[in-house]
């Protein structure tokens, strides 16, 4: 296996499809590779929460017999990839990670993980998400922790915590999470990953099992997208997971690349997006960005997009009002962690009275055009996902509303549905730090190629090797079939 390294938990998900089409390395090797990965780590970081080895060598072997009759494959032939727990994947239960969904079994994939599947991935494991997905740090009910690898004693984000350590240790190529107010790209910052939320519309989501439909607030603000440890892979799963879906009505055909072509364009550099939310450390490195990105051929300067705390603030507005709603006629089965980070948060919004409601769509409307005036023309904008480096996870409580403050810029993306690439810029003390790259409407293209262009001067830090923890938190088992 020339060029092919011994550990093939390594390799990228586009550098495994590859070597799967060239007939360097066979996909049982590839998914065996994985599982012993797990095997070997997944205890220090308790992300992977069930291993679907039984199923996923069985698939390995059809996959193999496929390239091996010369059969037409597809761009992910043969690539592991996981899936969090509040995400559709038929075969095994959608817990939410919370006890009362143990046996939540959906009907079929959500559309995005099938699209998967089509494309030839394999389905290796479940990761942990805290419950209902509530929250920016990673502990469920049902499984506990999971531990950031770099630190143990830091958070690894939330909600697609899970996803985000798996991905960071080698024990996954690639994985799909949520993002409703920055579950993709903040547990990508926190272990040092890549991370796509996508345009409203751009990627399907549908729930496989009753209650089916959301409400309106997370119709419009949750999103779903892949992690990675690369811009190459997220740009090979973007092109397989995008595309209008009866199930989705959001959904619509937009081309995955825009009208202008990408070039080195205009860059609007955010270094502190909420003032005195972040960090000097954070803010000197979002400069050492742009300085990065003028030097490849970029028109880069310091301003500010309009109204990024005003958009915060109409995101919690337009989620209260709704889950305000639904917790008045049921009580939601999460556990003590989230029912504390809901009030809290709640708690720096005014009641949600139906004229407030309504302002707060009119308000997200104007919003709206005002952004896209701001990006018009390929314009992106470079800011932090959150005004510092991971805090600890036992203060992922403590202060609820300056984490909202350090958030404001990733929240405004769900809140307007705009695209956004986190990616790794390199350590401070010992722990990832990152940006965003937020683009106009459908131009996940122009963030790609940007995030690209980062990453080229950044270059990509995962897998490692996980820091153990000492075991002594509280949590439930992994499962394995």
């Amino acid at each position: 296996m020339s060029g092919i390294p011994d550990q093939l938990w390594r390799l990228g998900a586009t550098e495994i499809a590859a070597a799967i089409r060239v007939r360097e390395v066979t996909v049982l090797e590839v998914v065996d590779a994985h599982l012993e990965r797990i095997a070997d780590v997944n205890d220090a970081v308790r992300a992977v929460v069930l291993v679907l080895g039984e199923e996923a060598r069985r698939s390995a072997r059809n996959a193999d017999d496929a390239v091996g009759e010369g059969a037409r494959i597809g761009p992910l032939h043969g690539v592991p990839f996981t899936v969090k727990e509040n995400i559709d994947l038929a075969g095994s239960p959608t817990t939410q990670g919370v006890p009362a969904m143990q046996q939540a079994m959906p009907r079929d994939d959500a559309p995005h993980v099938a699209r998967l599947r089509r494309a030839g991935a394999i389905p290796i494991g479940r990761t942990n998400c805290p419950d209902l997905g509530i929250g920016w740090h990673t502990v469920s009910t049902l499984y506990g922790p999971t531990f950031n690898p770099w630190n143990p004693e830091v958070t690894p984000g939330g909600s697609s915590g899970g996803e985000a350590a798996a991905i960071a240790t080698g024990m996954s190529p690639l994985g799909v999470g949520g993002d409703l107010s920055g579950s993709l790209r903040w547990p990508a910052a926190c272990c040092g990953i890549a991370a796509l939320k996508p345009t409203l519309g751009r990627i399907p989501r549908a729930q496989m099992q009753e209650p089916g439909d959301l409400p309106l607030s997370l119709q419009l603000m949750l999103a779903e997208g892949p992690l990675a440890r690369s811009v190459a892979d997220l740009r090979t799963a973007l092109s397989v997971m995008a595309g209008e879906d009866w199930r989705d009505p959001w959904t619509v055909p937009a081309p995955l690349n825009g009208s202008e072509p990408v070039r080195p364009g205009r860059v609007a550099l955010v270094p502190d997006p909420s003032p005195g939310a972040t960090v000097p450390e954070l803010q000197d490195r979002v400069r050492a960005v742009g300085a990065a990105l003028a030097d490849l051929g970029y028109a880069v300067e310091e301003d500010e997009p309009p109204g990024v705390e005003r958009a915060a603030e109409v995101w919690l507005d337009i989620l209260k009002s709704d889950m305000s709603t639904a917790m008045e006629t049921m009580t939601p089965p999460w556990g003590p962690e989230q029912a504390t980070f809901v009030t809290r948060l709640f708690e720096l919004a005014d009641p949600s009275l139906p004229a407030r409601t309504m302002g707060a769509y009119v308000e997200r409307l104007k919003l709206l055009r005002a952004w896209g005036e701001f990006l018009d023309g390929g314009r992106v904008i470079v800011a932090p996902v959150f005004g510092g480096p991971p805090f600890l996870a036992r203060d992922s409580l403590r202060d609820v509303p300056g984490t909202f403050a350090s958030m404001s810029i990733t929240t405004a993306c769900n809140v307007l549905g705009l695209p956004a690439v986190a990616v790794p810029v390199g350590l401070a003390n010992g722990l990832p730090l990152s940006v965003q790259v937020i683009g106009g409407r459908f131009r996940e293209d122009t963030c790609l190629a940007v995030a690209s262009a980062i990453e080229s001067r950044f270059p990509p830090l995962a897998p490692i090797e996980p820091v153990r923890a000492r075991l002594g938190a509280t949590a439930g088992p992994v499962g394995s079939r």
